[in-house]
């Protein structure tokens, strides 16, 4: 079976709307998503699916010329093909042979793969609205940013009001807690909450020792990412109770193996919508250490891309026994958000971050150099009362003012009381 055509689509898939209140200042490129069509010589067609502007790798630019008349089968493992591709090539030829894509992966370990909602850093009232529709839509489990400028408990308290006693909450700091001095400080005082399940990249993970002195302190799982540092140290150093894994099949049927001889769990992060969460739901079934609830951020779009939509029941996704990845495009929706670009911009904004004193600090750079600037300004560790929002462009002068002077100034630090604003 040979490869006859390739056919890759951008489409612009937005974001729901209480996802794009905050995504669109930070990540509006993963509206981005590119289609992968595959036509075989047997008439056969694969699709798959793409996050350019994030995923673990892309489709390359010459693909046409690597894989068009080739054998399928001996592309199947290539990861350097691209996320898309390799999907559409396992959903190809699981369709020619008419099995489902965990047959081609290996014996299957499992019926249902667990799967987590996700959501970027927020205030307590927009984790709190996230975390219900969670429930709604059949999620028993969220995975959230956690992030330093906001009052964490209050982020909590407020999810704990709105979800079942049974709901898990993951945070991933993604390093910010900066040092073991301040993460054990914080991870022990969230110990309260027995919803709180897992933590995520507390500090960076090239921190062997402040990690290894954190697992020793908190009394919840610690996942790292795969790799970072070589698993080998971290298996060695026992700094990790699981990893995240998020790499093409290949890699990941290596990293399960790896994991299960250490007998460590892992969750699978491969973002994207309802394509990639179905990609993702067979390598659950068949990596025996996929235990832990994978992370597609299938929730943040309005549309899944297929038919019939995934439901889950209890926090768990039916893995599917039709022939390859087992659903249906939906032709509607890719004709619908096709455009002819690949990027999206962050409309103009400043970062405003608040105290309860009264203090208020303008950051001008991303929320990732924010992942560094914050510390360097010396702000606290989820204070109590804290808060953190963007701030858009209304088109008034007032804000071009504010742009001008932050961006000229890289910060601006000033008290704020109401209508009053004196200038520190």
């Amino acid at each position: 079976m040979k490869i006859s055509k390739v056919e890759l689509t951008h489409l612009d898939v937005p974001f729901t709307a209480h996802t794009n209140s905050q995504m669109q200042y930070w990540l509006p490129h993963w509206r981005i998503v590119q289609i992968c069509k595959l036509t075989m010589d047997n008439g056969v067609v694969g699709w798959g699916e793409t996050i350019p502007n994030y995923t673990w790798s892309k489709v390359p630019g010459d693909i046409e010329d690597r894989i068009v008349g080739k054998e399928a089968g001996a592309l199947l493992w290539q990861d350097e093909l691209g996320a898309g591709v390799q999907i559409a090539l396992f959903d190809a030829i699981g369709k020619s042979l008419n099995v489902p894509i965990y047959r081609l992966l290996g014996p299957k370990v499992r019926n249902w793969s667990p799967i987590s909602w996700w959501a970027m850093d927020m205030l307590p009232r927009d984790w709190a609205r996230q975390c219900a529709d969670a429930v709604k839509q059949g999620y028993m489990s969220a995975k959230l940013k956690a992030r330093t400028w906001y009052d964490l408990h209050a982020s909590i308290r407020a999810i704990l009001r709105v979800v079942p006693e049974q709901f898990r909450i993951d945070l991933d700091f993604n390093g910010t807690l900066d040092n073991a001095a301040n993460a054990v400080q914080m991870l022990k005082s969230l110990e309260q909450y027995e919803q709180v399940a897992m933590i995520e990249s507390p500090i960076p993970q090239g921190d062997v020792a402040g990690n290894a002195h954190i697992r020793q302190r908190i009394n919840r799982p610690v996942a790292m990412h795969f790799g970072s540092p070589p698993p080998m140290t971290t298996l060695a150093e026992d700094i990790a109770d699981g990893f995240v894994v998020c790499a093409g099949a290949s890699n990941i049927m290596r990293q399960n193996t790896i994991c299960d001889t250490a007998n460590k769990p892992f969750w699978l992060q491969l973002v994207g919508t309802g394509i990639t969460t179905t990609w993702a739901a067979h390598l659950g079934a068949a990596c025996i250490q996929a235990k832990w609830p994978a992370i597609t951020c299938m929730n943040i779009w309005r549309s899944q891309l297929i038919k019939p939509t995934i439901e889950l029941r209890g926090g768990f996704h039916r893995v599917p026994e039709r022939p390859g990845l087992g659903v249906q495009v939906d032709r509607a929706a890719i004709r619908r958000y096709t455009v002819d670009y690949s990027w999206v911009d962050q409309p103009r904004h400043v970062y405003r971050y608040s105290r309860a004193s009264g203090e208020v600090t303008y950051f001008s750079c991303s929320k990732e150099t924010l992942h560094s600037e914050y510390p360097r300004n010396a702000l606290p560790i989820c204070e109590a009362g804290s808060s953190l929002v963007p701030v858009g462009d209304d088109r008034t002068r007032r804000f071009s003012d504010l742009y001008r002077e932050v961006n000229r100034e890289g910060t601006l630090r000033r008290m704020e009381r109401g209508r009053r604003t004196r200038r520190k």
